[in-house]
């Protein structure tokens, strides 16, 4: 397929399909048959494409992801890890963790020089890069799931690298202001700028060495990443600089198929990630407190309201810091409990509704999680539905591109704890769920969810944005079971974050009155006002039509929903 082809397909959409990839109000994008919606509007018209060509949702799903490689580098990425819960229309759901892992050599002391925190070396470093799971993890979900064949889903990604796309306005400011790191790196600097200068709106982006290593994925499937050429590039780049990833390492890693938590909300069958994923657990434990008051009596958006949501948010964020960590290295953890209507009942006691509870910074708190994460909601005609989110972490992961091989690395062991006995009230973490380990999963936030009632499909929901990935998602679902809302509304209303630590809440500029927020004062919250949270992505089954809306979130630029 040619970028020539992909245009094309793109500009028949208007008639064939239909894509949205801005909107002006609170009518969210219809459609009757399969739609796709991402951050990126030429990489759902990508993923639209392939439906309309026979493929299911996870066809199109895995066809945007690689798309997003290219046109999204921000976030999508082969060089990073992610998640997808699967529903389909019939037969049993199925999880699929394709989370980064740690090498062989790393260590629970890997982040320390001389017993002291190096938060470079956790975060800004060739050390801070895991094995990258994204190309495994996506062609094991094709192998389970998918209809056409894998090449078809790769070669529209090669062809925008090969033969470009056109900058948007968006990619342009965010390619400019990463300048100053991707100087560090001269492979960076090379791929994302024109000589050294920013490209501007209307340029041309090709990427002719991510297009190589792209090829060599298409045909030969995960080989064409883990072993041979690019193996021994990335392999290369980690020897000359300190990092730790070696061919071994790449060839050891696999992805895991795994059971989907499964809980209820207000008659709502919720389809959630199961760790290393928090977001899984920590939603469910949300929605079963929530789910003991009348939220639609206290209104969206009032005082009462945001409290009980800041309140269950405090709880589930307390526990995904106590309990969660790799299943595979922590195999007692409850989370059979921490998703159950008793200890809901229990925690909701706990809960006054006119006074905040206060959190105590006393033995654990959780390191940063980066907010550049990205989110594909898709279903097809035959209303199979995919959440695929994935991530390199902070924007552009560690801005590291492998020389050679054109694709950014992440930095996701910042995600694993500082190192042991570090705890401290500053952020620091020592507690033994989340320490670097050798082939070890790191915690994560992401929520890919899907909600079904009495059989049938009726949501698709997530989001980018670190800790508030799962505050975002639960606001989306409160949104439209609770308050009523289509589609666009859900994405568009104003959002919330409370984790815990810091015992505060974040609200978005202009989303609450004055008079709202002096109430949650008066409760004894502490408040902080945002610019932005979270880009969801979401699609709601009509029930009523059984037709299709999409909600693009317009809080970043570029996203678009494409079906048909």
């Amino acid at each position: 397929m040619t970028v020539r082809s992909v245009v094309v397909g793109f500009a028949l959409l208007l008639v064939g399909f239909l894509t949205v990839p801005v909107q002006t109000g609170s009518t969210p994008a219809r459609t009757r048959h399969g739609m796709v919606v991402s951050q990126s509007a030429v990489a759902s018209a990508v993923g639209a494409e392939v439906l309309r060509d026979g493929g299911r949702a996870i066809d199109a799903a895995i066809a945007t992801a690689f798309a997003l490689a290219v046109t999204h580098p921000t976030a999508g990425n082969i060089g990073g890890g992610g998640f997808i819960v699967y529903r389909p229309a019939a037969g049993d759901p199925a999880a699929y963790d394709f989370r980064e892992t740690a090498p062989a050599k790393a260590s629970p002391t890997m982040f320390l020089v001389d017993g002291k925190y190096d938060s470079d070396r956790h975060h800004n470093s060739h050390l801070s890069v895991g094995v990258p799971g994204t190309v495994a993890g996506l062609h094991l979900a094709w192998k389970s799931h998918g209809t056409l064949p894998w090449k078809r889903l790769v070669d529209p990604a090669v062809a925008l690298a090969r033969d470009g796309f056109v900058v948007t306005d968006g990619l342009a400011r965010s390619l400019a202001a990463m300048l100053p790191d991707f100087r560090r790196y001269p492979a960076s600097l090379a791929q994302f700028s024109k000589n050294g200068e920013p490209y501007e709106p209307g340029d041309v982006l090709r990427q002719p060495d991510l297009a190589r290593t792209l090829s060599r994925i298409a045909d030969l499937g995960p080989a064409g990443f883990y072993e041979g050429e690019t193996a021994e590039l990335l392999e290369k780049e980690m020897l000359a600089n300190g990092g730790l990833i070696t061919r071994e390492d790449l060839k050891a890693y696999q992805p895991k198929r795994r059971e989907p938590l499964h809980g209820t909300y207000r008659g709502y069958d919720v389809l959630a990630m199961p760790p290393i994923s928090s977001g899984g657990t920590a939603l469910l434990q949300m929605l079963n407190i929530l789910e003991g008051y009348d939220l639609r009596a206290s209104g969206f958006g009032s005082a009462l309201t945001l409290h009980r949501m800041a309140e269950s948010m405090r709880r589930a964020y307390a526990d995904r810091a106590r309990y969660l960590g790799d299943p595979d290295f922590n195999p007692t953890m409850p989370i059979a409990r921490l998703t159950s209507k008793a200890y809901a009942d229990e925690l909701r006691r706990s809960i006054d509704d006119e006074k905040a509870s206060a959190s105590q910074p006393t033995s654990f708190e959780w390191p940063s999680e980066g907010v550049e994460t990205t989110h594909v909601s898709v279903v097809d005609k035959d209303r199979n539905a995919v959440a695929l989110t994935y991530t390199l972490e902070y924007g552009y992961g560690s801005r590291i591109v492998v020389p050679g091989a054109g694709f950014l690395l992440n930095n996701e062991m910042g995600d694993f704890n500082a190192g042991p006995g570090l705890t401290n009230a500053d952020g620091l973490i020592g507690t033994e769920p989340n320490l670097a380990q050798p082939g070890k999963r790191m915690l994560s936030s992401m929520t890919p969810t899907i909600l079904a009632r009495d059989g049938k499909l009726f949501m698709v929901t997530g989001s980018p944005g670190g800790r508030t990935i799962i505050n975002t998602v639960l606001q989306t679902v409160l949104n439209v079971v609770d308050f009523g809302m289509n589609a666009q509304e859900a994405v568009d209303a104003p959002r919330i974050h409370h984790q815990w630590l810091p015992d505060r809440i974040n609200h978005e500029r202009f989303g609450f009155s004055p008079d709202t927020l002096a109430l949650l004062r008066t409760r004894g919250h502490e408040l902080r006002e945002i610019g932005s949270q979270g880009v969801a992505e979401v699609i709601v089954v009509d029930a009523k039509t059984g037709a299709l809306e999409g909600g693009i979130d317009r809080r970043a630029p570029d996203g678009g929903a494409a079906g048909h």
